[in-house]
């Protein structure tokens, strides 16, 4: 019975170990640790259409696509859009709420949107996708 009271034991550190790790994308240039320890933290920059007004991530039905995962200066968030404005990011569910998520990377100086939170997955570039303007 002990030894089975250690094993779950050990399964459930490595399940909390490996979603508390699975946060963040390992390989993203998004993120640059700074000489003096900190980290500064760069998102998509905003194209060059305009963009209707954004959908707050309070509101219910704004990620219809999905949740976009970004790093911010204040950690993991999830968007209703991959440009991170005011207003459509929220602290992330990550591990905590089953939700459609799409993980937004730099990778080698690109933006992209990967399925999961791995860069050696299925990554596009978020120039192909489509971006909605006001017409």
């Amino acid at each position: 019975m002990k030894v089975h009271v250690q094993r779950f034991a050990l399964i459930a550190l490595a399940l909390a170990t490996s979603a508390a790790s699975a946060q963040f994308v390992k390989g993203n240039e998004a993120i640059r640790v700074m000489a003096d320890g900190t980290q500064k933290v760069e998102v998509p920059p905003l194209p060059s259409v305009a963009l209707g007004s954004p959908c707050p991530a309070a509101k219910s039905g704004c990620a219809g696509g999905g949740w976009k995962m970004l790093e911010s200066d204040s950690g993991l968030v999830e968007c209703t859009e991959v440009f991170a404005r005011p207003t459509t990011c929220r602290p992330s569910t990550y591990g905590a709420e089953k939700r459609s998520r799409a993980w937004i990377v730099k990778l080698k100086g690109q933006w992209v949107q990967c399925a999961q939170p791995d860069i050696s997955g299925k990554c596009v570039s978020l120039k192909s996708l489509p971006v909605s303007a006001v017409q």
